[in-house]
């Protein structure tokens, strides 16, 4: 469980996130969504800890996050998985080594144990056969998939992905939305995923965070968001880019 309490952070006298509270549980999807500018990138950095909040706290269950040390923030961020938009796989390392990349940082295992777990990731995320090949070539998708593999090799409590579906084609997006959804539901992570994709909120959107110029405007589920009466939702919601991608 990821707790937010009065989040507030802005820049050069400009708020961009004002008074936020909210919960983001165990073992389901989270998604924050809302339009561009509207805070949830920079949320999303907070939690993580990229970015340090001017007021508020940040609670990783029983831990408060935004109280520890620099020192003891890195610790914490083992426990962490980031899927960066774009994936952010090193162009100059192969599959397996992107994924062994967090295993060789943070851990002192074998590199048969390192070996071990990468394959195992991997064929989670149904990559098998694709150690040996880099980035330039495999497809978005299986960019993705590689991507969702690192963020999970330590075995995180957190899961953070930050537009997972940017650039994909609607069938391939599907795909990783019940991979991020069923790896979320097998290791019980607490999942946060900022989206502007309906499709994504529609098919894995169990706990909905609408942020609107830096205020948290609304909180449901994906059975509740069409039925609101929340004019800003409604406008986001059944914008001409959104309907189309809904049908």
């Amino acid at each position: 469980m990821i707790e937010l309490l009065n989040i507030s952070k802005s820049f050069a006298g400009q708020k961009v996130l004002n008074d936020i509270s909210t919960v983001f549980d165990k073992g389901k999807t989270n998604l924050i969504i809302g339009q561009s500018g509207s805070g949830k990138t920079v949320l999303m950095k907070c939690c993580i800890g990229l970015l340090d909040i001017d007021e508020g706290i940040i609670n990783f269950d029983e831990l408060c996050f935004s109280d520890l040390s620099i020192k003891k923030k890195r610790t914490t961020r083992k426990k962490m998985g980031v899927l960066f938009q774009g994936g952010a796989l090193f162009d100059s390392f192969t599959v397996e080594e992107n994924v062994m990349f967090p295993l060789n940082m943070f851990t002192t295992m074998s590199l048969e144990e390192k070996l071990d777990r990468v394959n195992y990731v991997l064929k989670k995320v149904n990559l098998v056969n694709a150690n040996h090949k880099y980035p330039s070539e495999i497809s978005g998708g299986m960019t993705k998939r590689v991507a969702i593999a690192r963020a999970i090799a330590l075995n995180p409590q957190y899961l953070f992905c930050d537009e997972p579906n940017s650039g994909l084609d609607p069938k391939t997006a599907e795909v990783i939305d019940a991979l991020i959804s069923d790896l979320t539901h097998e290791f019980q992570m607490t999942t946060v995923v900022n989206t502007h994709d309906m499709n994504s909120v529609l098919q894995i959107g169990q706990k909905i965070a609408f942020l609107y110029q830096g205020d948290l405007w609304w909180e449901g589920d994906k059975d509740e968001i069409l039925k609101t009466d929340n004019k800003e939702l409604n406008d986001f919601v059944f914008s001409t880019e959104l309907t189309r991608r809904i049908k």
